[in-house]
Protein backbone atom coordinates (compact mmCIF):
# COMPACT_ATOMS: atom_id res chain seq x y z
CA UNK A 1 0.00 0.00 0.00
CA UNK A 2 1.42 3.17 -1.15
CA UNK A 3 0.84 6.00 1.67
CA UNK A 4 2.63 9.07 -0.48
CA UNK A 5 0.55 11.62 -1.23
CA UNK A 6 -0.94 12.53 -4.72
CA UNK A 7 -0.22 15.40 -6.65
CA UNK A 8 -2.55 17.22 -8.64
CA UNK A 9 -1.01 18.27 -12.13
CA UNK A 10 -3.40 21.35 -11.60
CA UNK A 11 -0.84 22.80 -9.17
CA UNK A 12 2.16 22.12 -10.66
CA UNK A 13 1.61 24.34 -13.31
CA UNK A 14 0.82 27.69 -11.40
CA UNK A 15 3.84 27.03 -9.55
CA UNK A 16 6.12 26.35 -13.00
CA UNK A 17 4.46 30.05 -14.50
CA UNK A 18 5.38 31.23 -11.12
CA UNK A 19 9.20 30.48 -11.65
CA UNK A 20 9.05 31.44 -14.76
CA UNK A 21 7.65 34.56 -14.41
CA UNK A 22 10.49 35.33 -12.00
CA UNK A 23 12.85 34.52 -14.51
CA UNK A 24 11.74 36.74 -16.78
CA UNK A 25 11.60 39.55 -14.17
CA UNK A 26 15.09 38.82 -13.62
CA UNK A 27 16.36 38.76 -17.14
CA UNK A 28 14.22 41.73 -18.01
CA UNK A 29 15.75 43.66 -14.89
CA UNK A 30 18.93 42.33 -16.37
CA UNK A 31 18.43 43.63 -19.25
CA UNK A 32 17.31 47.02 -18.26
CA UNK A 33 20.43 47.59 -16.49
CA UNK A 34 22.22 46.68 -19.62
CA UNK A 35 20.42 49.27 -21.73
CA UNK A 36 20.66 52.11 -19.13
CA UNK A 37 24.46 51.06 -19.26
CA UNK A 38 24.63 51.34 -22.57
CA UNK A 39 23.25 54.73 -23.24
CA UNK A 40 25.17 55.74 -20.50
CA UNK A 41 28.58 54.90 -22.56
CA UNK A 42 26.68 55.51 -25.84
CA UNK A 43 25.86 59.09 -24.69
CA UNK A 44 29.75 59.91 -23.50
CA UNK A 45 31.01 58.73 -27.36
CA UNK A 46 28.33 60.14 -29.52
CA UNK A 47 25.65 62.76 -29.99
CA UNK A 48 22.37 61.69 -31.92
CA UNK A 49 19.14 63.22 -33.09
CA UNK A 50 16.24 62.14 -34.81
CA UNK A 51 15.34 65.78 -35.61
CA UNK A 52 17.53 65.25 -39.26
CA UNK A 53 16.60 64.78 -43.11
CA UNK A 54 18.09 65.25 -46.57
CA UNK A 55 18.61 68.43 -48.25
CA UNK A 56 19.79 69.23 -51.57
CA UNK A 57 20.72 72.45 -53.91
CA UNK A 58 17.46 73.00 -56.10
CA UNK A 59 18.06 74.46 -59.43
CA UNK A 60 15.10 76.27 -61.01
CA UNK A 61 15.07 76.65 -64.79
CA UNK A 62 14.09 79.88 -66.56
CA UNK A 63 14.98 81.10 -69.85
CA UNK A 64 16.88 83.57 -70.96
CA UNK A 65 14.95 85.19 -73.70
CA UNK A 66 11.32 85.63 -74.47
CA UNK A 67 9.82 83.09 -77.14
CA UNK A 68 7.67 80.20 -77.99
CA UNK A 69 8.57 76.93 -77.20
CA UNK A 70 9.10 74.89 -80.05
CA UNK A 71 9.83 70.90 -77.63
CA UNK A 72 10.02 70.36 -74.26
CA UNK A 73 12.70 67.33 -74.44
CA UNK A 74 11.91 66.08 -70.66
CA UNK A 75 9.44 65.03 -68.22
CA UNK A 76 9.44 65.33 -64.16
CA UNK A 77 11.63 63.01 -62.52
CA UNK A 78 13.95 62.77 -66.13
CA UNK A 79 17.61 62.50 -64.81
CA UNK A 80 19.53 65.11 -67.22
CA UNK A 81 23.32 66.15 -67.13
CA UNK A 82 24.93 69.82 -67.26
CA UNK A 83 24.45 71.28 -70.35
CA UNK A 84 21.55 68.90 -71.64
CA UNK A 85 19.19 70.62 -73.81
CA UNK A 86 15.83 70.52 -71.60
CA UNK A 87 13.59 73.03 -73.87
CA UNK A 88 13.97 74.47 -77.59
CA UNK A 89 12.29 77.82 -78.49
CA UNK A 90 11.67 79.37 -81.82
CA UNK A 91 15.45 80.40 -83.06
CA UNK A 92 13.75 82.21 -86.47
CA UNK A 93 13.79 85.77 -85.02
CA UNK A 94 17.15 85.50 -82.94
CA UNK A 95 18.72 84.48 -86.28
CA UNK A 96 17.21 87.52 -87.94
CA UNK A 97 18.32 89.77 -85.45
CA UNK A 98 22.04 88.02 -85.75
CA UNK A 99 22.00 88.73 -89.67
CA UNK A 100 20.80 92.55 -89.53
CA UNK A 101 23.73 92.86 -87.08
CA UNK A 102 26.16 90.80 -88.69
CA UNK A 103 25.67 93.21 -91.63
CA UNK A 104 25.44 96.00 -89.22
CA UNK A 105 29.07 94.94 -88.30
CA UNK A 106 30.58 94.98 -91.83
CA UNK A 107 28.98 98.47 -92.30
CA UNK A 108 31.05 99.51 -89.30
CA UNK A 109 34.38 98.22 -90.71
CA UNK A 110 34.17 99.71 -93.87
CA UNK A 111 32.85 102.70 -92.47
CA UNK A 112 35.92 102.63 -89.97
CA UNK A 113 38.21 102.10 -93.55
CA UNK A 114 37.20 105.10 -95.11
CA UNK A 115 37.03 107.03 -91.60
CA UNK A 116 40.40 106.37 -91.44
CA UNK A 117 41.68 107.08 -94.93
CA UNK A 118 39.98 110.43 -94.67
CA UNK A 119 42.09 110.57 -91.19
CA UNK A 120 45.26 110.07 -92.80
CA UNK A 121 44.42 112.49 -96.02
CA UNK A 122 43.69 114.92 -92.97
CA UNK A 123 47.11 114.22 -91.46
CA UNK A 124 48.93 114.65 -94.41
CA UNK A 125 47.17 118.34 -95.06
CA UNK A 126 47.75 119.29 -91.47
CA UNK A 127 51.00 118.26 -92.07
CA UNK A 128 51.47 120.25 -95.17
CA UNK A 129 49.24 123.30 -93.62
CA UNK A 130 52.38 122.92 -90.62
CA UNK A 131 55.22 123.13 -93.04
CA UNK A 132 53.30 126.09 -94.69
CA UNK A 133 53.33 128.29 -91.69
CA UNK A 134 56.53 127.87 -91.13
CA UNK A 135 57.60 128.62 -94.51
CA UNK A 136 55.40 131.78 -94.20
CA UNK A 137 56.66 132.66 -91.04
CA UNK A 138 60.52 132.44 -92.90
CA UNK A 139 59.49 134.61 -96.15
CA UNK A 140 57.94 137.22 -93.98
CA UNK A 141 61.81 136.89 -91.99
CA UNK A 142 63.44 136.26 -95.52
CA UNK A 143 61.16 139.63 -97.07
CA UNK A 144 62.23 141.89 -93.86
CA UNK A 145 65.84 140.92 -94.39
CA UNK A 146 65.30 141.77 -98.20
CA UNK A 147 64.25 145.00 -97.12
CA UNK A 148 67.15 146.07 -95.44
CA UNK A 149 69.59 145.13 -97.93
CA UNK A 150 67.20 147.00 -100.18
CA UNK A 151 67.56 149.92 -98.08
CA UNK A 152 71.07 149.41 -97.96
CA UNK A 153 71.46 149.37 -101.41
CA UNK A 154 69.07 152.58 -101.57
CA UNK A 155 71.53 154.46 -99.54
CA UNK A 156 74.76 153.32 -101.27
CA UNK A 157 72.61 154.40 -105.01
CA UNK A 158 72.13 157.97 -103.03
CA UNK A 159 75.43 158.57 -102.42
CA UNK A 160 76.33 157.11 -105.57
CA UNK A 161 73.76 160.14 -106.88
CA UNK A 162 74.64 162.93 -105.05
CA UNK A 163 78.12 162.08 -105.95
CA UNK A 164 77.30 161.95 -109.63
CA UNK A 165 75.09 165.43 -109.02
CA UNK A 166 78.35 166.69 -108.10
CA UNK A 167 80.45 165.97 -110.45
CA UNK A 168 77.87 166.88 -113.02
CA UNK A 169 77.56 170.59 -111.80
CA UNK A 170 81.50 170.80 -111.78
CA UNK A 171 81.32 169.72 -115.35
CA UNK A 172 78.72 172.31 -115.89
CA UNK A 173 80.37 175.19 -114.57
CA UNK A 174 83.38 174.15 -116.18
CA UNK A 175 82.10 173.31 -119.60
CA UNK A 176 83.63 176.23 -122.70
CA UNK A 177 82.71 174.58 -125.58
CA UNK A 178 85.86 172.77 -126.79
CA UNK A 179 85.87 169.45 -127.25
CA UNK A 180 87.43 168.17 -123.86
CA UNK A 181 84.92 170.06 -121.43
CA UNK A 182 82.31 168.88 -123.83
CA UNK A 183 83.34 165.39 -123.08
CA UNK A 184 84.02 165.78 -119.62
CA UNK A 185 80.44 167.24 -119.41
CA UNK A 186 78.54 164.34 -121.10
CA UNK A 187 80.39 161.96 -119.07
CA UNK A 188 79.26 163.35 -115.98
CA UNK A 189 75.69 163.54 -117.38
CA UNK A 190 75.76 160.23 -118.32
CA UNK A 191 77.11 159.77 -115.18
CA UNK A 192 74.03 161.21 -113.45
CA UNK A 193 71.75 159.46 -115.08
CA UNK A 194 72.90 156.04 -114.58
CA UNK A 195 73.36 156.92 -110.67
CA UNK A 196 69.53 158.17 -110.88
CA UNK A 197 68.48 155.62 -112.66
CA UNK A 198 70.51 153.05 -109.92
CA UNK A 199 68.58 155.13 -107.11
CA UNK A 200 64.97 154.56 -108.77
CA UNK A 201 65.52 150.94 -109.19
CA UNK A 202 66.62 150.32 -105.83
CA UNK A 203 63.75 152.68 -103.94
CA UNK A 204 61.45 150.57 -106.30
CA UNK A 205 62.77 147.13 -104.93
CA UNK A 206 62.74 148.46 -101.43
CA UNK A 207 58.78 149.39 -101.93
CA UNK A 208 58.05 146.37 -103.99
CA UNK A 209 59.95 143.96 -100.74
CA UNK A 210 57.83 146.91 -98.54
CA UNK A 211 53.98 146.65 -100.19
CA UNK A 212 54.91 142.36 -100.26
CA UNK A 213 55.07 142.79 -96.52
CA UNK A 214 51.67 144.74 -96.44
CA UNK A 215 53.66 147.91 -95.69
CA UNK A 216 52.77 151.15 -97.46
CA UNK A 217 55.55 152.80 -100.01
CA UNK A 218 57.05 155.50 -99.28
CA UNK A 219 58.47 158.02 -102.16
CA UNK A 220 61.64 158.99 -101.34
CA UNK A 221 64.14 157.72 -99.30
CA UNK A 222 63.12 158.24 -95.73
CA UNK A 223 63.84 156.85 -92.36
CA UNK A 224 60.27 155.46 -92.51
CA UNK A 225 61.38 153.31 -95.25
CA UNK A 226 63.26 150.66 -93.14
CA UNK A 227 60.65 150.59 -90.07
CA UNK A 228 59.08 147.64 -89.61
CA UNK A 229 55.84 147.09 -87.31
CA UNK A 230 57.07 144.81 -84.04
CA UNK A 231 55.63 141.23 -84.60
CA UNK A 232 55.11 141.73 -88.73
CA UNK A 233 55.70 137.72 -88.71
CA UNK A 234 53.13 136.85 -86.62
CA UNK A 235 50.94 139.57 -88.15
CA UNK A 236 50.85 139.21 -91.44
CA UNK A 237 48.05 137.83 -93.07
CA UNK A 238 49.35 135.29 -95.32
CA UNK A 239 51.09 133.78 -91.69
CA UNK A 240 47.51 134.28 -89.82
CA UNK A 241 45.54 132.51 -92.90
CA UNK A 242 48.58 129.47 -92.70
CA UNK A 243 47.75 129.51 -88.76
CA UNK A 244 44.14 129.67 -89.17
CA UNK A 245 44.13 126.90 -91.39
CA UNK A 246 46.95 124.52 -89.67
CA UNK A 247 44.41 125.17 -86.07
CA UNK A 248 41.29 123.98 -87.82
CA UNK A 249 43.23 121.14 -89.34
CA UNK A 250 44.59 119.63 -86.10
CA UNK A 251 41.31 120.31 -84.76
CA UNK A 252 39.98 117.39 -86.83
CA UNK A 253 42.60 115.43 -85.62
CA UNK A 254 41.35 116.00 -82.25
CA UNK A 255 44.70 118.33 -81.55
CA UNK A 256 43.71 120.82 -79.66
CA UNK A 257 45.30 124.28 -78.57
CA UNK A 258 44.89 126.09 -75.01
CA UNK A 259 43.83 129.19 -76.90
CA UNK A 260 41.76 129.86 -79.71
CA UNK A 261 43.71 133.08 -80.24
CA UNK A 262 47.36 131.88 -80.33
CA UNK A 263 50.05 133.89 -82.40
CA UNK A 264 52.07 131.74 -84.79
CA UNK A 265 54.85 131.87 -82.42
CA UNK A 266 52.71 129.92 -79.75
CA UNK A 267 51.31 127.81 -82.13
CA UNK A 268 54.38 126.95 -82.97
CA UNK A 269 56.10 126.25 -79.54
CA UNK A 270 52.98 124.65 -78.64
CA UNK A 271 53.12 121.99 -81.51
CA UNK A 272 56.83 121.22 -81.03
CA UNK A 273 56.59 120.88 -77.43
CA UNK A 274 54.24 118.16 -77.73
CA UNK A 275 56.66 116.42 -80.43
CA UNK A 276 59.97 116.16 -78.10
CA UNK A 277 61.55 114.36 -80.74
CA UNK A 278 60.96 116.72 -83.41
CA UNK A 279 59.32 114.37 -85.86
CA UNK A 280 56.25 115.79 -86.83
CA UNK A 281 55.56 112.61 -88.93
CA UNK A 282 55.81 110.72 -85.70
CA UNK A 283 53.23 112.48 -83.68
CA UNK A 284 50.70 113.16 -86.51
CA UNK A 285 51.10 108.90 -86.43
CA UNK A 286 50.32 108.83 -82.58
CA UNK A 287 47.35 110.97 -82.53
CA UNK A 288 45.57 109.38 -85.63
CA UNK A 289 43.96 107.28 -83.69
CA UNK A 290 42.92 110.15 -81.32
CA UNK A 291 40.79 111.81 -84.38
CA UNK A 292 37.38 112.55 -82.98
CA UNK A 293 35.93 110.90 -86.00
CA UNK A 294 38.08 107.82 -85.92
CA UNK A 295 36.69 107.57 -82.50
CA UNK A 296 33.52 107.81 -83.43
CA UNK A 297 33.52 104.86 -86.35
CA UNK A 298 35.64 102.58 -83.88
CA UNK A 299 32.75 103.52 -80.63
CA UNK A 300 30.14 102.24 -83.99
CA UNK A 301 32.44 99.64 -85.02
CA UNK A 302 32.27 98.38 -81.05
CA UNK A 303 28.76 99.16 -80.51
CA UNK A 304 27.66 96.67 -83.77
CA UNK A 305 30.48 93.98 -82.55
CA UNK A 306 29.01 94.44 -79.18
CA UNK A 307 25.18 93.97 -80.44
CA UNK A 308 26.11 91.28 -82.54
CA UNK A 309 27.68 89.26 -80.25
CA UNK A 310 24.22 89.89 -77.60
CA UNK A 311 21.97 88.39 -80.54
CA UNK A 312 24.57 85.49 -81.69
CA UNK A 313 23.60 84.98 -77.31
CA UNK A 314 20.34 85.46 -77.34
CA UNK A 315 20.41 83.18 -80.45
CA UNK A 316 22.65 80.42 -78.11
CA UNK A 317 19.51 80.67 -75.39
CA UNK A 318 17.09 79.94 -77.53
CA UNK A 319 18.03 76.01 -76.07
CA UNK A 320 17.45 76.33 -72.74
CA UNK A 321 20.54 73.76 -70.97
CA UNK A 322 20.52 72.35 -67.60
CA UNK A 323 22.89 74.08 -65.48
CA UNK A 324 23.82 71.21 -63.17
CA UNK A 325 23.44 67.26 -62.87
CA UNK A 326 20.17 65.98 -61.21
CA UNK A 327 16.12 65.50 -61.66
CA UNK A 328 13.27 67.15 -63.26
CA UNK A 329 10.90 67.91 -61.41
CA UNK A 330 8.06 70.72 -61.13
CA UNK A 331 7.62 70.70 -64.89
CA UNK A 332 4.92 73.69 -66.08
CA UNK A 333 5.50 74.00 -69.40
CA UNK A 334 4.10 72.58 -72.91
CA UNK A 335 4.87 72.97 -76.46
CA UNK A 336 3.81 76.19 -77.92
CA UNK A 337 3.64 77.88 -74.87
CA UNK A 338 4.64 81.88 -75.00
CA UNK A 339 7.27 82.39 -72.12
CA UNK A 340 8.81 84.99 -70.75
CA UNK A 341 12.62 85.90 -69.95
CA UNK A 342 13.27 84.72 -66.32
CA UNK A 343 9.79 82.43 -66.17
CA UNK A 344 10.09 79.64 -64.32
CA UNK A 345 10.02 76.06 -66.28
CA UNK A 346 10.93 73.59 -64.18
CA UNK A 347 13.67 72.84 -61.20
CA UNK A 348 16.76 70.36 -61.21
CA UNK A 349 17.34 68.52 -57.68
CA UNK A 350 21.02 67.61 -57.58
CA UNK A 351 21.77 64.17 -56.91
CA UNK A 352 25.41 64.47 -56.18
CA UNK A 353 25.29 67.65 -53.96
CA UNK A 354 23.33 66.63 -51.12
CA UNK A 355 23.80 66.73 -47.56
CA UNK A 356 22.15 65.96 -44.43
CA UNK A 357 20.48 68.87 -41.85
CA UNK A 358 20.39 68.09 -38.59
CA UNK A 359 18.75 69.93 -36.07
CA UNK A 360 20.47 69.60 -32.60
CA UNK A 361 19.40 70.48 -29.30
CA UNK A 362 21.08 73.31 -27.80
CA UNK A 363 22.42 70.96 -24.84
CA UNK A 364 23.80 69.25 -27.17
CA UNK A 365 26.21 71.62 -29.30
CA UNK A 366 29.00 71.85 -26.64
CA UNK A 367 30.21 68.77 -27.69
CA UNK A 368 29.70 69.23 -31.39
CA UNK A 369 32.86 70.68 -33.41
CA UNK A 370 33.42 70.59 -37.25
CA UNK A 371 34.97 67.80 -39.11
CA UNK A 372 33.61 64.84 -36.59
CA UNK A 373 32.53 62.07 -38.31
CA UNK A 374 28.85 61.07 -38.02
CA UNK A 375 27.38 57.77 -39.27
CA UNK A 376 24.11 58.33 -41.10
CA UNK A 377 21.08 55.81 -40.72
CA UNK A 378 18.10 56.75 -42.84
CA UNK A 379 14.78 55.08 -41.93
CA UNK A 380 14.24 54.10 -45.73
CA UNK A 381 17.72 51.73 -45.70
CA UNK A 382 17.53 51.00 -41.72
CA UNK A 383 20.73 49.51 -40.37
CA UNK A 384 21.31 47.62 -43.53
CA UNK A 385 23.59 50.30 -44.83
CA UNK A 386 25.06 53.06 -43.00
CA UNK A 387 26.13 56.66 -44.98
CA UNK A 388 29.27 57.83 -43.17
CA UNK A 389 29.24 62.05 -42.91
CA UNK A 390 31.38 64.63 -41.38
CA UNK A 391 30.09 68.08 -39.91
CA UNK A 392 31.09 70.80 -42.19
CA UNK A 393 29.41 73.81 -40.62
CA UNK A 394 27.16 75.52 -37.75
CA UNK A 395 23.69 77.64 -39.21
CA UNK A 396 24.02 80.94 -37.30
CA UNK A 397 20.96 80.82 -35.47
CA UNK A 398 18.14 78.28 -34.89
CA UNK A 399 15.04 77.13 -36.51
CA UNK A 400 12.84 79.78 -34.92
CA UNK A 401 14.99 82.52 -35.63
CA UNK A 402 15.36 82.07 -39.17
CA UNK A 403 11.37 81.81 -39.16
CA UNK A 404 9.15 83.75 -41.54
CA UNK A 405 7.53 85.35 -38.15
CA UNK A 406 10.49 85.06 -35.31
CA UNK A 407 9.86 84.53 -31.80
CA UNK A 408 9.39 88.04 -29.57
CA UNK A 409 9.99 87.32 -25.88
CA UNK A 410 9.86 90.96 -24.83
CA UNK A 411 6.19 90.31 -23.96
CA UNK A 412 6.00 88.91 -20.32
CA UNK A 413 4.96 85.58 -21.47
CA UNK A 414 7.78 83.91 -22.02
CA UNK A 415 7.77 80.08 -21.82
CA UNK A 416 11.55 78.30 -22.37
CA UNK A 417 11.81 76.15 -25.11
CA UNK A 418 14.62 73.92 -25.37
CA UNK A 419 15.87 75.43 -29.06
CA UNK A 420 17.30 73.51 -31.90
CA UNK A 421 19.83 74.79 -34.17
CA UNK A 422 20.55 73.26 -37.97
CA UNK A 423 24.18 71.82 -38.11
CA UNK A 424 25.01 70.80 -41.73
CA UNK A 425 26.56 67.03 -42.30
CA UNK A 426 28.10 66.50 -45.66
CA UNK A 427 27.96 62.83 -47.30
CA UNK A 428 31.01 61.16 -47.78
CA UNK A 429 31.98 59.17 -50.84
CA UNK A 430 27.85 58.74 -51.73
CA UNK A 431 27.16 57.17 -55.02
CA UNK A 432 23.56 57.98 -56.05
CA UNK A 433 23.80 55.11 -58.85
CA UNK A 434 24.35 52.63 -56.38
CA UNK A 435 22.48 53.95 -53.32
CA UNK A 436 20.47 56.77 -54.09
CA UNK A 437 18.83 59.07 -51.22
CA UNK A 438 16.21 61.62 -52.20
CA UNK A 439 15.31 64.61 -50.62
CA UNK A 440 13.34 64.79 -47.58
CA UNK A 441 14.26 61.58 -46.25
CA UNK A 442 14.24 60.96 -42.25
CA UNK A 443 17.96 60.06 -40.84
CA UNK A 444 19.14 59.43 -37.61
CA UNK A 445 23.08 60.78 -37.30
CA UNK A 446 25.02 59.64 -34.87
CA UNK A 447 28.22 62.16 -34.01
CA UNK A 448 30.90 60.32 -33.27
CA UNK A 449 32.65 63.26 -30.87
CA UNK A 450 35.62 61.50 -28.63
CA UNK A 451 36.94 60.96 -32.08
CA UNK A 452 39.13 63.53 -33.43
CA UNK A 453 38.06 65.73 -36.00
CA UNK A 454 39.49 65.67 -39.76
CA UNK A 455 39.15 68.03 -43.10
CA UNK A 456 38.97 71.42 -43.62
CA UNK A 457 38.50 73.77 -40.29
CA UNK A 458 38.64 70.42 -38.11
CA UNK A 459 37.95 71.13 -34.50
CA UNK A 460 35.93 74.44 -34.74
CA UNK A 461 32.99 76.12 -34.82
CA UNK A 462 33.43 78.51 -37.64
CA UNK A 463 34.86 77.88 -41.00
CA UNK A 464 37.71 80.26 -42.20
CA UNK A 465 36.54 82.86 -44.59
CA UNK A 466 37.40 81.73 -48.12
CA UNK A 467 39.88 83.76 -50.78
CA UNK A 468 37.28 85.55 -53.07
CA UNK A 469 37.67 88.20 -55.23
CA UNK A 470 37.26 91.94 -54.27
CA UNK A 471 36.37 94.80 -56.04
CA UNK A 472 39.06 95.88 -56.65
CA UNK A 473 40.70 92.83 -58.71
CA UNK A 474 37.80 92.69 -61.16
CA UNK A 475 38.51 93.69 -65.01
CA UNK A 476 36.70 96.29 -66.18
CA UNK A 477 34.50 95.60 -69.35
CA UNK A 478 35.32 99.35 -70.26
CA UNK A 479 38.21 99.27 -73.08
Amino acid sequence: MNDEPSIDPQDVVPQNRKKLKNILIGLGAIASLGIIAYLIIDSYYIVTTDDAYVDSHVTFVAPQVAGKVEKVLVEDNNRVHKGDILVEIDKHPFQVQVDIFTAALESAKANLLATTSQVKSDEVNALSLFYKLNNNIQNVNSQVAQLRQDVAALNQAEASLNLAKSDFDRAQALFKGDVTSRQSFDTSKEQLRVAQSKYNQALQAANSVREGLGLAPVETNSPELAQIPAGLNRSYSGVQEAEALFMSACDKLGITFPDAYMNPDQVLNFFKKNTPDNNENTYFDKVLSLAPSIKEAQAKLDQAQGNLEQAVLNLSYCDVRAAIDGVITRRNLNTGNYIQAGQQLMAIRSLTDIWVNANFKETQLSSLRIGQPVDLVTDMYGSHHVFQGRISGFTMGTGSTLALLPPENATGNFVKVIQRLPVRVDILNYDPDKIPLFVGLSVNPKVHIRETPTGPNAGQFLQSAPSLPSVGSSKTLVK
